[in-house]
């Protein structure tokens, strides 16, 4: 067998009757929808719950899957210590899982567990599903800062561990939509926090497992979602099946949304294998953003691509406009793969002869030397997304009101340090955040003393 069901379910703390003290009524449809498939649940009598949890052990490249024979944890952190659960590991399940992962290139496995006790969005699930069903064991993963398609590629090792274990299993896929519905919520209000639980509650309800992979990442960062990873492995622990989608609750009254929704398996659907068509659809965009892209965008490509490839720096190309080649000025070069930054490397000021010479100086540095993240490799570059940012002269400005994230970058120095924040990103909605982010750069206190410069750029993607 393999996973036979799965579920989409919140974890808020107050649903359990103990810490909401009443709270709870408000959310009445969730707890309805939920006791509706901890039924089911009960009913299907799996042999294994796989429960995908945004609250378990979390790093940034590598997926955890829970080691021992089992765990323990309570609600002590929400003030309920007396509310406490145990749960068996499948063990046998949890290390296939390990070699299938490895075995697919996959980083995920059981090493690095730095705390054993269960988490809340394990705890909540198995409180529900405890209430008519006791007799199964758990595998209980986390979440990572992987790309989407590579958490898909983990959900379809969880189904082919099932099977040929010939487990009888369901998942769980445990995670709260988006924390930024109202002003008085957990993080306030953004725009972008309604639209994202629109979006995803109306692909729960078709089975639209590929709108859950196409989903931007820095609109993810905004709407302050939860669970969407967690969502993401359950939907490609159902790649090539045909299933039958219900959204059962949706409701929001406390600032984040919460969705419950069941997948049923009703057999095998060939034209439902989502990585393949979101492989597809990801290379003709690629493909189009490269036939489109300017000089700008064409020299840092071609710089990083010869530079990897046959460990050559590119001539000069004698065919560039001439402000690329008459003019100075700073330069940053930013890369991005799957949605998510790869590299950026830039000059605040002119350091060589031309913009042309700056691009491909800063595009092969940031491919290869920004410390924050390892060198491209060749393998990477057909999926590379570039961006270049010529700046202009930067001016002093001696308040933040004189600055507009989406006009101005930000200089902040005092004496040797200085940090650059470019303008126009996502993510970054005020002046206080852009200021902030640049003196943690620089590795100067908010408390010292420090002088701004603002500067506009002029962007080529």
């Amino acid at each position: 067998m393999s996973i036979i069901h799965t579920f989409i379910v919140p974890h808020p703390p107050l649903i359990i009757p103990e810490i909401g003290k009443g709270e709870e009524s408000k959310i009445s449809e969730t707890i309805k929808a939920y006791d509706e498939i901890a039924e089911k649940i009960g009913d299907l009598k799996p042999d294994t719950i796989v429960i995908t949890t945004p609250h378990s052990i979390m790093y940034a490249d590598y997926i955890h899957v829970s080691p021992g024979k089992g765990a323990k944890g309570d609600f002590r952190e929400f003030g309920q210590p007396n509310v406490s659960f145990e749960t068996e590991y499948d063990v046998q399940l949890a290390d296939k899982l390990s070699v299938l992962a490895a075995n697919e290139g996959i980083p995920a496995g059981t090493l690095g567990e730095k705390k054993k006790s269960l988490d809340h969005g394990t705890m909540i699930p198995l409180y529900f599903v405890n209430k008519y069903y006791k007799d199964y064991k758990v595998v209980r993963c986390s979440i990572s800062g992987l790309s989407f398609e590579e958490h898909y590629q983990f959900g379809k090792c969880i189904s082919k561990a099932a099977e040929e274990l010939d487990r009888k299993a369901v998942l769980i896929a445990s995670g709260d939509l988006s924390h930024r519905l109202k002003e008085d919520g957990p993080y306030g209000f953004a725009k972008e926090g309604p639209i994202f639980d629109r979006q995803v509650t109306s692909a729960m309800s078709h089975g639209d497992f590929l709108a859950f992979l196409t989903f931007d990442m820095d609109f993810c960062h905004n709407a302050g979602e939860c669970g969407l990873r967690s969502i993401i492995i359950m939907a490609g622990a159902l790649d090539g099946k045909a299933v039958k989608s219900q959204l059962l609750s949706y409701e929001g009254p406390f600032g984040v949304g919460y969705a419950v929704a069941a997948f049923d398996v009703i057999g095998d659907d060939n034209e439902r294998h989502f990585d393949r068509i979101y492989k597809q659809k990801e290379e003709q965009r690629l493909n189009h953003l490269k036939e489109n892209e300017d000089e700008y965008v064409r020299l840092a490509r071609r710089s990083l691509e010869s530079y990897i490839l046959h460990n050559k720096r590119i001539d000069k190309p004698k065919d560039l406009p001439k402000e690329m080649v008459n003019q100075k000025a700073g330069v940053f070069v930013s890369l991005k793969m799957k949605g998510q930054l790869r590299g950026c490397i830039g000059t605040i000021a002119a350091t060589t002869d031309s913009i042309a010479d700056e691009i491909i100086q800063n595009a092969i540095s940031a491919g290869l030397e920004d410390p924050r993240f390892s060198p491209v490799s060749s393998d990477e570059l057909a999926e590379l997304e570039y961006s270049v940012d010529i700046l202009g002269a930067s001016e002093p400005i001696k308040s933040i009101r004189e600055l507009d994230t989406q006009k101005y970058g930000v200089i902040v120095s005092n004496g040797y340090k200085r940090g650059l924040l470019l303008p126009n990103l996502e993510g970054i909605n005020t002046p206080e955040e852009q200021v902030n982010i640049a003196l943690k750069k620089a590795g100067i206190k908010p408390t010292e003393s420090y002088q701004m410069e603002r500067f506009e750029v002029v962007r080529h993607k």
